[in-house]
């Protein structure tokens, strides 16, 4: 008898469905079954390209599909909230893309609906899910790197194109809620904390949304990470981390790009340290690299979607996570305008 597979459809034809699309059609215990556009001509020049063996030029067709078990939302992020309460209650699980929302107050309606009708809302922020995010929040956590001081990112990219969504604060544009969004869930999973206090500098284009954007967090054990996000600067990636004991760095950190290898190199304090005038000796060294070999995060995100419908496992990233994961981002934008630190309030235990 064959395994039961969640049947999938997808709401919208965006660009990052490309990513999800292999993934689905290759798994075991997934199925992709249907796709929706706001028109029919497009959703079926979309499914006839994709192989998919559903098309509805309505996305109300879609969410009330009774063959569809779970439904990714790829939608602009104004809209994230309203079609993942919907899917919700029309008895849908979700894996809705990141942001999951703009505010925390939609996060509660989504968390709301979810225990309502039964059903799974999770983010799509797929690094989350990927073992190379696990393996360097355990190396953090064994200690041998010591206290953790310092944590630093970069994710940036060039966008040209002016009538992109992301270019359109009313639907959530600009970089800290596209690329920004990596950084704060990186460094809240792997330091395995939450930031008391955020600060942020801005440059804002003519549409008003956030070209560039400098970000610092602090902890409250005096942890500090910096990231710099931007949709306007040659397309870079990478990650690293300093403790009192050693140093992490990522060639890969967001692991966004399937078939790239991603590495974890790191050196660590394996003796006694010298004994030099200002101490900066680091004495004995042990150095390592852990590859992560065609690394595909957004595999890895719909085989644990499967797991949490399927066989009731938890989600990897609960919706408490992702209303602090936003509270942050909301808070580095305050920030960002009104010139000054901003203290974050009500955030939940760290996951």
């Amino acid at each position: 008898m064959n395994e039961k597979r969640v049947r999938w459809g997808l709401l919208s034809t965006a660009r990052i469905n490309e990513r999800l699309i292999p993934c689905l059609q290759s798994s075991r215990r997934n199925e992709l079954v249907a796709v929706a556009s706001r028109s029919q001509a497009r959703a079926d020049e979309y499914a006839a390209q994709w192989n998919i063996p559903r098309a509805y030029g309505d996305y109300d067709a879609l969410v009330n599909d009774a063959d569809i078990d779970a439904i990714y939302i790829s939608l602009p992020n104004h809209l994230h909230c309203e079609w993942a309460v919907r899917c919700a209650n029309a008895g849908k699980h979700v894996l809705c893309e990141k942001p999951l929302a703009l505010a925390t107050e939609e996060v509660e309606r989504m968390a709301d609906a979810a225990r309502a009708n039964n059903v799974v809302i999770q983010e799509a922020a797929m690094m989350r899910f990927h073992p190379q995010t696990e393996f360097v929040r355990d190396l953090i956590a064994s200690g041998t790197l010591g206290e953790m001081r310092l944590a630093r990112g970069v994710f940036t990219f060039t966008l040209e194109n002016e009538s992109d969504i992301r270019f359109k604060p009313e639907m959530g544009g600009g970089g800290l809620w596209d690329v920004g969004s990596y950084c704060v869930r990186w460094f809240r999973t792997v330091l395995a904390a939450e930031p008391i206090e955020v600060f942020a500098n801005q440059v804002t284009d003519h549409h008003g949304v956030d070209v560039c954007l400098a970000a610092q967090l602090n902890f409250e054990n005096g942890m500090v990470a910096h990231f710099f996000s931007s949709m306007a600067s040659f397309a870079h990636s990478e990650a690293d981390i300093l403790g009192t004991h050693g140093r992490i760095e990522l060639d890969l950190p967001w692991v966004n790009l399937p078939g790239r290898d991603g590495h974890v190199n790191w050196i660590r304090t394996a003796g006694a340290r010298g004994k030099g005038t200002f101490n900066d000796s680091a004495g004995e060294v042990e150095i390592g690299t852990q590859t992560f070999e065609n690394a595909n995060a957004y595999q890895d995100e719909i085989e644990s979607m499967a797991s949490s419908i399927l066989d009731g496992a938890p989600p990897k990233i609960p919706l408490t996570d992702s209303w602090n994961n936003i509270a942050v981002i909301v808070a580095l934008l305050e920030s960002a305008r009104v010139g000054q630190a901003i203290r974050l309030q009500a955030l939940q235990p760290v996951a």
